[in-house]
Formats: C-alpha cells, structure tokens, sequence
C-alpha cells in the first residue's frame, strides 16, 4: 500500500501550471490504516474553508491491517502520493496518529496525535501507554515529534514517567471526537430515525475492537447472537460497531458472511469506515463494549454500559481504560441479559467514580477544535482564520431499513405470550424473539409458538409452525385462501394469517373458523404478525368463547416503552 498512488498534481514540477488554487502551505497527513485516516479526518478538519492550506496523505506501508485503505482514501478525495516520495519531500508540517512506519524519514516537524480515545493501549517492549514512552517517541536518541497531542492533562502525568523529554512540546488539545459526540446527543431523535428506530424502541449498541479477547473475538461468549436471541425484537435494536482492522483484515465479504444470520434477524452492521458509530452512539440505550476506545466513548457520553469481552494485557496500567475495567461490570450467564442492562441503567447513572471516569477523557471538554486549529496554525506560523473554530455535526447516517432487510420472506419467530383476562378487554402482552439464533431453551421462551412463512426455503420453520403468515404481496386474496390449502402441508399448523395491508389480517382456524383482526390502534412497531400472534393465544387461552362472541378486541403490549396496539376480532360468516 506505501508504494501505491501516482504524484498529485501540486506536487509535480510544473504543478503551478495546473492548479487552480494556489495554496500558501503543504501538510501531509500521514496515514497507518483506516483507523488513523478517520482519525486524521476529524483533526484536519479544522483546515476547512482556508484555501491557503493543501492536504496530501501518504501511507507509510507499516501496518499488517491496511487492507483497504487505498481505497479509502480514493472514495475520499484524498490525494496520496507513495511513502517514498513523501518522505523525499519537504512539508511544512505532518500529522500522524499513529507510530508505525518509518516516521524519522520524513523532512519535515511532525504533529503526533492519538489514534482513540487518548492513550490506553500497551504495546511494545515497554510497560508504558503506547505512544507515551521513548520506545515510540524517540528514535536513534532524536526526539521524532515536534509536538505532541494529548486529550487530558492526566496524560501529562504518565509522560513524565514514560518519556519526560516530550513534556515541554506536549499540549492538551481535548478530545474532537468526544466534542462531536457530546454535541451529537441534541440531535438523538434526529438520528434515532435515521437508523431506523421506532418510538419506543431501545438501541443496543454493540461495540467490538480487533484482535483476541475483543468481542467478536471471543466467540464463545456468542455476545452478538445472545443480544439478538434473548432481547425481544419489537422492543430492541441491535447494532454491532467493528474496528475497521477486524473488519478489513478479514475482508468486508467475509465477516458479512459469518454474520449473516444475525443481519438477517436484524442486525445493523455498519461499514465502519462511515461515521455511522457516532450516530449509534449519539443514539444509544446501551452500550455493550470491550477494551476498544468506542467503550470508553459511550460511557463518557454516560450510555449505560456493559463489557462483553476485554483483553486485559493490552491495557496500560494507569490509563482511563485501565479504571474503567473495574467500574464496568462484565455480562454474565446466569441473568437475563435484558435485567443486566436495566441494573446497568439504575446503578451507573448516578455512580460518582464513574462519572469522575468521564471526565478523564478530555480536560478540555468542548475547546478542542479550538486548541487544534491553534497547535496546527502554529506549527505552519500561519494566521488562523477570522471565524472561530467550530466543532463539526456528526452526519446523519444512511443505513438500509430494517425492513428491507436481506429476506425475501417473513423470518421464523418465537413469541411468547401471555394472556390478562381481568379487565372488559383481553390484554395480551407478546415478546418476539428470531427462532434462527436460538440454541437451548430459555425462560423468555416458556411455552412460545413459532409463526414462520409457508414459502421460507429452510422447510424446518414452516412444517413446525403453530401460525403461518401470509403476506399481501403473494397472497393478495385473503377471500380465496383456504385452510385445506395447506393443512395437508404443515401438520403443526394451528392458525393461518393472511395480511390485509394497512388494515391488519384475515385469520382461519382449523375448524373453519375465519376471523377478521383489523386495528383500532396501530403503533409504528404492530405488523400483521403480532395480531395473529395476538389472536393464536386468546384462542389458547379460551378456544371457545373466540367463536361465540360477536366481536372482540385484544389489547397488544410488545414490551416497555411501546406504545400498546388495539385490535378488533370479528367473525366472518
């Protein structure tokens, strides 16, 4: 990747010939992988709208996970030319938010940042932070950096044990991306719809680094499947947040594949090459984590928190991460995951070590865009523009509906009702659970249907399901569907559905019966499916008086938080 790209045009011989703007100074933004690319995007953004700064990038080839980060950078924008001819070259500055490559090569003072949220990880042959010792910051007795970024002045503390001749070139800048992010929570509702949540619904967003011990990297701790197994699907969302190096070093494709059954019961599985995350977490409920910077992310943010997973010997001793092992309880098997995110929810709010944890990510909280235009303007000795520097809005994300998903079919699903018969109207409060990801008998499935599609290829769902649910666009007819139709097919079958778009379904009963279930109250979340569901256990409950009466109406409840659904029950004669 380090020899990849062709000489951009500014940097030719007759490059004034070319250009349209004619840029009074270089930077060279130098790139280790995708990681430090998004990095160094929310850092240089400062330089927007200043005509007199040009942008080059340049990856040093270093890291054994840049797979990717051409093409990055080309669906980016963003000019890049061969390390060998960056490191010829003369810049008027570099930033680098990593320390991999041959960074003395380069011929000009270079900006070091952080690549996460500040300086936790333990790499190397050293005890110390990774990019706060000698080992990283020091080369042949020359001190690499000219200036170093820090995010909290508790950096300034581990420096001076780790690498005391950087003290006097450190500065506290704070942290951009937790300003983004403490910004972006006024604009949750904005982005609780944008990824496609209802009212009601709760986020879960599941974060996983790279490498052993990571969440995706435990995988028999299953924490994705067991979110998607055990949390009911009205009621919750999932998200899995992955680092782009356990992303890329496995190829998009596959990791896709692995996950694929869990996309299909509703996963929602960024690229995370977008800014996707930040929305996710501007938007969370929940944050289930591990020892990657997102956590330490969502708990600054004061998202209740979870770790499924965490490697502790990559941690730095002394570090936020390192406090935050011992604050965070981790997911246990012996609860509900549900009732450990609800303690989670009560216990952190109010927690005063936690809260004493936020505050250790960034002692300038809110100041950063202003102190990193001021470190960098510096180091060019350029003017810094007359309007004031501004932290950027988290974009608003674009993700596919989650009812568009991959199916074409309805999915197999496990609901578990139960019937409350003391008021005027039968209440039936319902949880829906993907019947792919379940693999032993739980108690949120104690005498559960299964409602599946007739048409699903993997013919173990329909042939087992107590409700068949047909949907309007291959059974437009409800009136021309009959129960001998498919009787004969699926022995376990108990109750058919046929969808009525918009208004609720036409249900048939083995012996004949054919009910109408149409809304009275429909909340966003209420599909079909929930009132046959609905309907299949008030006939369970009292197969009798269902076909006496004359009418009837269910109250549906599909979990806290959701508005409830009406339905109406008539006989069809």
């Amino acid at each position: 990747m380090g020899e990849v790209g062709r000489l951009p045009v500014a940097l030719r011989g007759d490059g004034r010939r070319w250009s349209t703007v004619p840029a009074e100074r270089s930077v060279l933004g130098v790139v280790h992988n995708i990681t430090s690319a998004t990095r160094l995007l929310d850092l240089l953004s400062v330089f927007e709208n200043d005509e007199r700064v040009q942008v080059f990038f340049s990856c040093t080839g270093s890291s054994a996970l840049d797979e990717g980060t051409g093409a990055f950078l080309t669906a980016h924008g963003m000019l890049h030319l061969p390390w060998s001819e960056a490191v010829s070259r003369s810049f008027d500055i570099a930033v680098a938010t990593s320390r991999g490559g041959d960074l003395d090569r380069l011929r000009c003072p270079v900006v070091f940042a952080p690549h996460g949220a500040g300086y936790n990880k333990r790499l190397g042959r050293e005890g110390g932070a990774f990019g706060l010792t000698d080992e990283w910051l020091v080369h042949e007795g020359r001190l690499l950096p000219a200036a170093l970024a820090l995010s909290h002045t508790e950096q300034l503390d581990r420096l001076a044990e780790g690498c005391p001749r950087a003290l006097p070139i450190a500065q506290v800048v704070g942290d951009p991306v937790l300003d983004q992010l403490s910004a972006g929570r006024a604009f949750r509702a904005v982005y609780r719809e944008a990824l496609g949540l209802l009212p009601g619904q709760r986020l879960v967003v599941v974060s996983s680094t790279w490498g052993h011990g990571s969440v995706l990297g435990s995988p028999r701790t299953g924490i994705l499947r067991r979110a998607l197994a055990e949390l009911p699907a009205d009621e919750f969302r999932v998200l899995a947040a992955v680092h782009p190096n356990a992303w890329y070093g496995h190829g998009a494709w596959q990791l896709r594949t692995w996950l694929a059954s869990l996309v299909d019961a509703g996963l929602v599985l960024p690229a995370p090459e977008t800014e996707v995350w930040k929305a996710a977490l501007c938007a969370a409920d929940f944050l289930i984590g591990d020892h990657g910077s997102l956590t330490l992310y969502g708990v600054a943010l004061g998202v209740p928190c979870l770790l499924g997973a965490f490697r502790d010997p990559v941690v730095a001793p002394g570090s936020p991460m390192r406090r935050l092992r011992g604050l965070v309880p981790g997911i246990t098997g012996t609860r509900p995951l549900s009732a450990q995110l609800a303690h989670a929810a009560d216990t952190q709010r109010d927690d005063g070590e936690l809260a004493a944890l936020r505050r250790s990510v960034t002692s300038e909280p809110g100041k950063s865009a202003a102190l990193v235009r001021r470190l960098l303007y510096s180091r060019l000795s350029l003017p810094e523009p007359p309007y004031p520097a501004a932290t950027r809005a988290v974009p608003v994300p674009s993700v596919p509906s989650p009812r568009a998903g991959r199916l074409p079919h309805l999915p197999a699903t496990l609901v578990s009702t139960a019937v409350n018969q003391g008021g005027r109207d039968p209440e039936i409060s319902l949880r829906r659970f993907p019947a792919a990801l379940q693999q032993a008998p739980h108690d949120h499935l104690a005498a559960a249907h299964l409602t599946a599609d007739p048409d699903d290829p993997d013919r173990r769902w329909p042939r087992s399901a107590e409700v068949l649910l047909l949907p309007h666009t291959r059974y437009p007819y409800p009136d021309a569907v009959r129960w001998s139709d498919f009787a004969a097919r699926f022995p376990g079958c108990a109750l058919i559905a046929v969808e009525e778009t918009g208004h609720g379904c036409t249900v048939l009963l083995g012996d004949d019966t054919r009910l109408r279930a149409h809304w009275a109250d429909r909340p966003a979340w209420a599909s079909f499916d929930a009132a046959a569901s609905a309907v299949h256990a008030w006939t369970r409950a009292s197969p009798a008086e269902i076909r006496t009466q004359d009418a009837l109406r269910l109250g549906i409840h599909a979990g806290e938080g959701l508005p409830p659904a009406l339905v109406d029950v008539v006989p069809l004669h």
